[in-house]
């Protein structure tokens, strides 16, 4: 409802203005593979994606069983989500509105510009890994727990998705999206990650940077989630 629809926004600007997005966690993509599928470019794309998430989606099942479709983190429960497929029509809304131009495996770099799926686990840190070895230049990292999380080649922007949690975690959080609860629109706030971005991009350090968080892990063959 806030942090990850005001990356979408801040995601269409730079799509935009010439850039490319990567959107990752093909895991948390699992029960929203239609309307991504509605925004693939062409049907060489959209049987990419589907065959990517439908692999994940496969993966699942193999570990989790029946209980594929239920199991979430804590934190997610303790938001309100109760299904796999509303937390992934939260997630995919980071991607913003733009057509979806092209899908990567783990760690290539894209051919083209604009919106691009890469092919991640849901495991937060080996995502990072993969963004960073495509040739990210900064990761926008949404949150609604609180992580210090931050990588040691490439800036990490961390984003509140509440008030609560900008205030007890000052230190470590970059911008607060909870302030579309208070009023301020998705727009609005998608401008300030672009003037965050803008500022990181101009060699500001974000709060991991300042804080000497650096995390690595390369995503494994077998399942993470």
């Amino acid at each position: 409802l806030t942090a990850n629809p005001a990356v979408g926004k801040a995601a269409d600007r730079l799509v935009e203005l010439g850039g490319t997005v990567i959107l990752a966690e093909t895991t948390e993509m699992i029960g929203a593979l239609g309307p991504l599928l509605k925004s693939a470019e062409s049907e060489e794309v959209a049987a990419k994606l589907k065959a990517k998430v439908e692999r994940q989606e496969a993966r699942a099942r193999e570990t989790l069983g029946p209980l594929a479709d239920v199991v979430m983190a804590p934190g997610n429960v303790e938001s309100g989500l109760t299904t796999i497929a509303e937390k992934s029509l939260g997630c995919i809304t980071k991607g913003g509105s733009s057509l979806i131009r092209e899908v990567v495996d783990y760690g290539d770099r894209p051919g083209r510009k604009g919106l691009v799926v890469m092919d991640t686990p849901g495991y937060d840190i080996e995502s990072l890994a993969g963004m960073a070895a495509a040739g990210a230049q900064a990761i926008l990292f949404t949150t609604g727990r609180g992580t210090p999380v931050g990588f040691p080649a490439v800036p990490v922007i961390k984003i509140s998705s509440n008030s609560e949690l900008f205030e007890a975690m000052p230190d470590d959080i970059d911008l607060d999206a909870g302030t579309i609860l208070a009023g301020k629109s998705a727009s609005q706030v998608g401008q300030q990650i672009m003037d965050v971005l803008l500022r990181v991009a101009r060699g500001e350090k974000t709060r991991a940077e300042i804080n000497g968080q650096a995390v690595f892990a390369i995503a494994q063959e077998g399942p993470a989630f």
